[in-house]
C-alpha cells in the first residue's frame, strides 16, 4: 500500500491495531509496532479520533503496557464513556490499581461523577487499593454531588488504613465537606492539619462564604495573613462572596479596594462579578452600573447575569430590560437570560411581554435550561428534572407533595405566583410550581429517611423564591434541617428560618 503511494486512512489504522492485539506472534505482541503505528497516526493528523485512540489504548492494554495505555488516556481529547467502560471490562487480568485509579480520574475530569463512585465501589470489592490521588479524585466526585455519606466513608477509610493527610489530601476533604454542606466537619478537618497553605485557606474561606458565614471568612482571611500567607485570586473570590452572602457590604467594598495596593491581587472578572452581586444585591443598583462602566475589561455575561439578578430581585424592569440587551449581545443562545426577563415581567404581570420573549427563544432556537436537583439516600444519588416523571417513585412522590400542599394551605401558605410563567389560571399555576425539582428531592428524602435526619439537596439553578419559602415550612412541619446548595450559595433550612436570611 505504501509502495503505490497510497496513504492510509484511519479504518486502515483502525484494522491494522485490530489485528495486532489479537495475534499471540511475539513480535506483534510487542508494544513496539504500536508505538509505531501511533506515531504515524499522529503524523497523519489522526490523533484526535476517537476511534483510534480507542484502538491504541485496547492495543495497549493488551499487550500489557499499561504505561502507554495511562499516557493516552490521560491526553484524549474527549473520552467516550461508552467505549472506555467497555474496553476497561475487556482488560480482565490485566486490570490493576494504576488502571482502576486512571479510569475514576478519567471519570472525574470528565464530570462523569456517578461512574467515579460506581468504578471505585467495583475496585472495593475486588481488594484493590487506590492511591491518593485517586482519593483526591473520588472527594471531588462526592463535592460535586454532594454526597455526603460516600464522603464520610472515604473519610474514614483515609483514617482506617492510617493514609497521612497532607494539605493536597486535607484541602480535598475540607472541600468536599463545604460542598456537601458539611461546615462543621470541614472546619475540624482544617484545623487538624498540621500544615496549610494558601489552597486550603482558600477552601475554607470560600466555604465559609458559601455557607453565608461572611465574618467568620474574614475572620480566616485576617488571621491567614497574619500566618504570612499571601492571598490569592481564588481567596478574594471567597471573601468576597462571603460579604455578598451576608450582607456585608462596606466590608466587600473595603477589600475589593485593598486587593491590587495592598495585597497585589488584580481584580479580575470574578471579582467584578463579586461586587456587583454584593451591590446588586442590596439594591445599590445604580453603583453596581456604574461599576460595570468603570472597569478596565469588558464586562462579560456573569457580571451583567449579577445585575439582572438584582434586577429581579428589586423589579426593576427599566433596568432589566437594558442589561438584557448587552446579555443576548454576548451570547444570544442563552436561554437562562431570556428565562431572567421573563421572570420579571412575569413578577408585575406583563405577560405579553413574557410572551415575546417565548416566541424570540423559539425563534432562536434557544432552550431553557431544566431544573435539576439530586438526593443522596443509602449510598445512591437520585436525580430529579422539572418536568420529568422517570423516577420510580414518582406517583409517590406527587401524593405525598400533595398532602404537604393541604397541610401548607391549613396553616395560611399560598404559593408564590410571581415564579410562574405561564399566563394560566391560579389552580395550573399552583400544580406546575409544586412539582419542581428541588420539592421533589426534599419529599424524596422526607419518604426515605428515619425522622430527625437532615436532608441535603443540590441544584443546578438558584432557588426560586416560592421553593425558598415551601422549604422554611417546611423544616418546620417535619421538624427537620433542610440543606439546599443551590447554583449561588446553600440554605441552611431550619425550625421556619434559612440562614440566608431571605437574601440570595
Amino acid at each position: 500500500m505504501r509502495y503505490e503511494n497510497i496513504k492510509p486512512d484511519n479504518t486502515t489504522f483502525l484494522m491494522i491495531l485490530r489485528a495486532a492485539s489479537s495475534s499471540s506472534s511475539a513480535v506483534v505482541s510487542s508494544s513496539k509496532i504500536g508505538e509505531s503505528f501511533h506515531c504515524h497516526i499522529l503524523k497523519l493528523g489522526f490523533g484526535f479520533d476517537l476511534f483510534l485512540q480507542t484502538g491504541l489504548l485496547d492495543f495497549y492494554s493488551k499487550v500489557g503496557d499499561l504505561g502507554s495505555a495511562k499516557r493516552l488516556f490521560a491526553e484524549m481529547s474527549e473520552r467516550d464513556v461508552v467505549a472506555s467502560t467497555e474496553l476497561f471490562d475487556r482488560m480482565g487480568s490485566l486490570k490493576n490499581t494504576v488502571t482502576w485509579n486512571t479510569m475514576i480520574s478519567g471519570y472525574v475530569q470528565q464530570k462523569e461523577f456517578g461512574r467515579a463512585i460506581s468504578t471505585f465501589q467495583h475496585m472495593q470489592a475486588k481488594n484493590l487499593k487506590p492511591t491518593v490521588e485517586t482519593m483526591v479524585s473520588l472527594l471531588s466526585a462526592c463535592a460535586h454531588l454532594g454526597a455526603l455519606d460516600m464522603g464520610n466513608w472515604i473519610h474514614a477509610y483515609i483514617r482506617r488504613k492510617n493514609i497521612k493527610c497532607d494539605v493536597y489530601l486535607g484541602n480535598a476533604l475540607v472541600d468536599m465537606y463545604c460542598k456537601c454542606g458539611c461546615l462543621e466537619s470541614a472546619l475540624d478537618v482544617f484545623q487538624g492539619l498540621s500544615s496549610k497553605n494558601v489552597f486550603c485557606w482558600s477552601s475554607i474561606i470560600v466555604g465559609l462564604g458559601m455557607h453565608g458565614y461572611g465574618k467568620e471568612a474574614i475572620d480566616a482571611f485576617v488571621e491567614m495573613t497574619k500566618d504570612g500567607i499571601k492571598p490569592d485570586r481564588v481567596t478574594f473570590i471567597g471573601l468576597l462572596s462571603g460579604c455578598s452572602h451576608s450582607g456585608l457590604v462596606s466590608e466587600g467594598r473595603h477589600y475589593f479596594s485593598q486587593m491590587l495596593g495592598v495585597y497585589g491581587v488584580q481584580p479580575g472578572i470574578e471579582h467584578y462579578g463579586c461586587m456587583i452581586d454584593l451591590l446588586g444585591r442590596y439594591g445599590f443598583l445604580a453603583e453596581a452600573l456604574e461599576l460595570i462602566r468603570s472597569m478596565s475589561m469588558t464586562p462579560n455575561a456573569a457580571v451583567w447575569g449579577s445585575l439582572l439578578r438584582a434586577c429581579q430581585i428589586h423589579k426593576d424592569t427599566k433596568l432589566s430590560e437594558q442589561v438584557t440587551k448587552h446579555l443576548l449581545e454576548l451570547d444570544p443562545f442563552d436561554g437562562g437570560n431570556y428565562v431572567f426577563l421573563s421572570n420579571i415581567y412575569a413578577s408585575v404581570n406583563r405577560w405579553n411581554d413574557v410572551e415575546t420573549c417565548r416566541k424570540v427563544m423559539a425563534e432562536r432556537g434557544v432552550c431553557k435550561i431544566p431544573g435539576c436537583s439530586s438526593i443522596e439516600v443509602g449510598n445512591v444519588v437520585h436525580e430529579f428534572l422539572a418536568g420529568d416523571a422517570s423516577h420510580p417513585h414518582f406517583i409517590q412522590i406527587t401524593k405525598f407533595l400533595d398532602e404537604v400542599a393541604k397541610k401548607l394551605r391549613r396553616i395560611g401558605h399560598k404559593p408564590d405566583m410571581d415564579y410562574v410563567l405561564h399566563d394560566i389560571n391560579e389552580e395550573e399555576k399552583e400544580t406546575s410550581i409544586r412539582y419542581h425539582s428541588e420539592k421533589m428531592a426534599v419529599a424524596f428524602g422526607l419518604m426515605s429517611t428515619p425522622e430527625g435526619k437532615s436532608i441535603r439537596v443540590v441544584k443546578n439553578l438558584r432557588a426560586c423564591g416560592d421553593c425558598h419559602s415551601f422549604m422554611k415550612l417546611i423544616s418546620k412541619l417535619f421538624d427537620r434541617l433542610i440543606i439546599v446548595r443551590d447554583r449561588n450559595r446553600f440554605h441552611h433550612f431550619r425550625d421556619g428560618s434559612c440562614s440566608c436570611k431571605d437574601y440570595w
